[in-house]
């Protein structure tokens, strides 16, 4: 198996993976905080267990966190998560996947401004089909009533954005980052539980789903796609991401019976076209620049 067939087969199986999030914390159900710290605690869990097993194969302790840098990072994360977490809880399946394509916006955006990485017209363009989609989808959810949970994804989508481009400025190993950042929503969780009546008030319907979703799901599907980059492109990579996108509504079609609007499905279909074509463009752009370096 050549490197770029091992990064095809590890990035498909993480976007794969990553399909069944959303469908794994609506079947536990309970309430928003609750679902939130066992996600989170045990995805942080998961890494301190994850890091401990790979000092002990190396034999000397592996760097946790790269400094003020991966702090940053891990918290910009954390934050993400618990927009993520109030999303599911407020709005549609597909109204939250669809907002969530908005992160390739921000990134483009922010990797202009933080790095100075202007991005190119098709971008822009692309980036003009999308805001407009995601404009309809909002809109649409003033009649709803999903305004807050679609408000929480755009908020998600903006701190995973940070996250990255915050990462890439480092130059950093940023690997543990995603799961260190769950002790942030994590301790949220816990302190609203608290307020609340402490243990008296946690409650999930289903806490074998959660669970499974926070100690194993997790953490694999963010291994597989941090481990993605090291063997394939930005642009191929991106486009494993879909797969969460279009497959994570149909899970949720076919568990819980939810059908999007008319207008959430339309302007859905309108972002994946661009994201794919603006991804094909990207992927030919790449393929063009490595066969002139090679000349």
């Amino acid at each position: 198996m050549t490197p770029y067939q091992k990064g095809l087969l590890i990035t498909g199986i993480g976007g794969f993976i990553l399909t069944v999030d959303i469908p794994m914390i609506r079947l536990g159900g309970g309430d928003l905080w609750s679902a939130q710290l066992t996600r989170s605690g045990l995805s942080f869990l998961a890494a301190i267990v994850c890091w401990f097993a790979i000092s002990l194969w190396r034999g000397k302790p592996t760097r946790l966190i790269a400094g003020r840098a991966g702090i940053s990072v891990a918290l910009f994360y954390g934050a993400s998560a618990i927009a993520f977490i109030a999303a599911i809880y407020n709005t549609t399946t597909a109204n939250l996947v669809f907002i969530l394509t908005s992160i390739t916006i921000f990134s483009a955006l922010l990797g202009w401004f933080v790095l100075g990485e202007r991005p190119k017209p098709v971008t822009l363009w692309t980036i003009g089909v999308m805001i407009a989609a995601i404009f309809a989808i909002v809109a649409d959810s003033l009649q709803s009533g999903n305004l807050f949970g679609d408000v929480c994804a755009l908020g998600a989508a903006f701190m995973l954005s940070l996250g990255q481009i915050f990462a890439r400025k480092s130059g950093q190993d940023m690997g543990f980052a995603p799961m260190l950042g769950a002790i942030l929503p994590a301790g949220v969780a816990a302190v609203a539980l608290i307020n609340n009546g402490g243990a008296d008030a946690f409650h999930l319907d289903v806490p074998i789903w959660t669970i499974l979703n926070g100690a194993i799901v997790i953490p694999a599907a963010f291994w597989c796609l941090a481990t993605g980059p090291k063997y394939l492109t930005g642009a191929e990579v991106g486009m494993f991401f879909l797969l969460e996108t279009v497959l994570a509504p149909v899970w949720v079609w076919m568990i819980f019976a939810e059908i999007p609007t008319r207008t959430a499905l339309i302007a859905g279909v309108v972002l994946v076209i661009a994201l794919i074509v603006h991804s094909l463009w990207q992927l030919s752009e790449d393929k063009r620049a490595s066969v002139s370096i090679k000349r």
